[in-house]
């Protein structure tokens, strides 16, 4: 059974011909040509997510894992608008979407009609490419062009891209074929060197200070090889973050951690002469204000398709993948002594705050941090760990996690609204079992995440409890202010009428002991989905990581 109309027709036959086998579809009836369609079809595989923010970030957790674009298909109106949080993700964390929305003819447009908005260009600063079809069967070619260049651009330029598709009544007609179309074939993209290695060369081999910075990193043990020639160089020290999926005992990884007691002439000792950074958004605020503010004399960014000015020094835009840039580079530069002592330096830095951070923690009373040291720690090996945004990845940045763990984290704007969605989308692709740590007001903000029934029996959800956005007692500002319930927003919820509702699993826990003894059987098999909820107290946590950081 395939749907009449032939715009519905081209639409999924253009997803076939592309690769594209994942739709996200959430219900109506001006997409019913578009949901037949792809319900029907023997090599998709088809969801149903009632609703659309949440089944936007399920389809940005399932293209997250596969890096290949997955299909959301939305009926006419405001359903479209929905999908605009997680398509501005989907912009800045460089992931595959392409976003099917159904709609009114144009002649039904600004007249009244039930269920109808402007739906053309709609995320016009967020997109990669709008193609808005015309019914006009006369226009099958333009369309059929329209929609290749939508989806290669979401295939090549990695992020997403928008097709709207006008149909008029009768919208449920079906035949028992679908046409054939011609649609072009995707071309390999070209890699171009927009910087000459003997530059590149005579810059390394002149700087005695090199800082390579990695942001967020899809787990890659051919970026981990490429950067094994640099571990031990002298005069390279390597700075990483929990989502950067690198380990290696002579990087830094608690980037804050080393960082935040730096004096004035600290922060001018360790400025580097030369910054090379790779990868996603970076999560430590103080990196970025040390960067910025002593700024190093060259600054290249290695990626194949944007370069961010995040320090506002970038010298080159490297447009090559770093497994190939760090390779070459790597046969070409002087090895021989330099008699620098900057990895050296960094090195025993984070050895001293090492040793202060492990005399605190024995000593902490419960809370957010003593809380986020034993949940982590916890964790099984070969885990794919989903963090939340806040408060939680930044606890997350201070502790060594275990190398077999893959994390990752919706930082390409920070937004806490679809964290869980997108974790239990990723859990559906996902080999190893996944863990969610999130914060409450970030769980709760995105409940209807549960409202999905494709979560794995293995997934695990951790909500960090400090009954309120804990960040906002933490950041400077808030907390001298009238109106801090107003940015905290407390709210004495929990989360256990929800598991219930949704099939989950629930237990809780209010001390170390109560969460030890929680941990110690809740990644073990089980008949559903499990919640742990972990209530800390929310009056002592910004007290008590003001005191960490001081310790330092």
């Amino acid at each position: 059974m395939y749907p009449k109309k032939e715009l519905a027709q081209l639409v999924v036959s253009a997803c076939k011909h592309y690769n594209i086998d994942a739709v996200v579809i959430s219900p109506g009836s001006r997409n019913a040509p578009l949901t037949i369609g792809f319900s029907n079809h023997p090599n998709m595989k088809a969801y149903s997510i009632v609703d659309e923010r949440a089944a936007a970030f399920f389809a940005m957790g399932i293209a997250q894992q596969t890096k290949k674009p997955v299909a959301l298909v939305c009926t006419s109106g405001s359903a479209l608008l929905n999908y605009h949080p997680a398509i501005a993700e989907a912009f800045y964390s460089k992931i595959p979407l392409v976003i099917i929305s159904a709609d009114r003819p144009k002649h039904l447009i600004d007249i009244g009609d039930g269920q109808t908005i402007r739906q053309e260009y709609v995320f016009n600063n967020h997109i990669l490419f709008s193609a808005n079809l015309k019914e006009d069967t006369e226009k099958k070619n333009e369309n059929i062009q329209l929609i290749s260049t939508a989806v290669t651009k979401a295939i090549e330029e990695k992020g997403p891209v928008h097709i709207n598709v006008p149909f008029d009544e009768p919208l449920y007609e079906t035949v028992d074929r679908i046409a054939d179309f011609d649609f072009p074939e995707l071309t390999q993209r070209q890699e171009v060197l927009s910087l000459q290695y003997d530059a590149a060369v005579n810059v390394w081999n002149e700087s005695k200070k090199i800082m390579i910075l990695v942001g967020e990193n899809f787990p890659s043990e051919e970026v981990t090889q490429c950067l094994e020639g640099y571990f031990s160089d002298e005069k390279v020290i390597v700075l990483t973050e929990t989502i950067s999926n690198i380990y290696h005992p002579n990087i830094i990884n608690s980037i804050d951690q080393v960082i935040t007691p730096f004096t004035e002439e600290d922060f001018e000792a360790f400025k580097p002469e030369l910054l090379i950074t790779f990868g996603g958004m970076v999560v430590s605020k103080r990196i970025k204000q040390f960067l910025r503010k002593y700024s190093p004399k060259h600054h290249w960014h290695i990626d194949e398709l944007r370069a961010m000015n995040t320090y506002f020094c970038l010298t080159a835009h490297i447009t090559l993948k770093p497994e190939r840039f760090f390779t070459e580079l790597n046969n070409l530069v002087d090895k021989g002594e330099s008699g620098s002592t900057y990895q050296k330096v960094w090195l025993e830095a984070k050895s001293a705050r090492i040793e202060k951070h492990e005399q605190f923690l024995k000593g902490v009373a419960y809370s957010d941090l003593k809380a986020c040291e034993t949940i982590l720690a916890s964790i099984p090996d070969n885990c794919q760990l989903q963090v939340s945004n806040s408060s939680v990845i930044r606890y997350t940045q201070l502790f060594d996690l275990k190398s077999t763990l893959r994390v990752f984290c919706n930082r390409g704007t920070s937004g806490i609204d679809g964290s869980t969605s997108t974790a239990i989308g990723a859990a559906i692709e996902s080999k190893e079992q996944t863990v969610f740590v999130t914060g409450d007001v970030s769980f709760y903000y995105d409940s209807n995440a549960l409202w999905n029934s494709y979560v794995p029996k293995s997934f695990r959800i951790i909500i960090l409890n400090n009954s309120g956005g804990g960040i906002f007692k933490i950041i400077p500002g808030p907390k001298s202010t009238n109106a801090l319930d107003y940015f905290e927003t407390p709210h004495g919820l929990t989360a256990e009428h929800l598991a219930k509702t949704y099939g989950f699993g629930y237990r809780s826990a209010h001390d170390i002991d109560e969460l030890k003894n929680s941990l110690t059987d809740f990644y073990q098999e089980s008949g559903q989905p499990e919640i742990l909820e972990v209530f800390t107290p929310s009056d002592i946590n910004d007290v008590i990581l003001k005191e960490y950081f001081k310790n330092l």
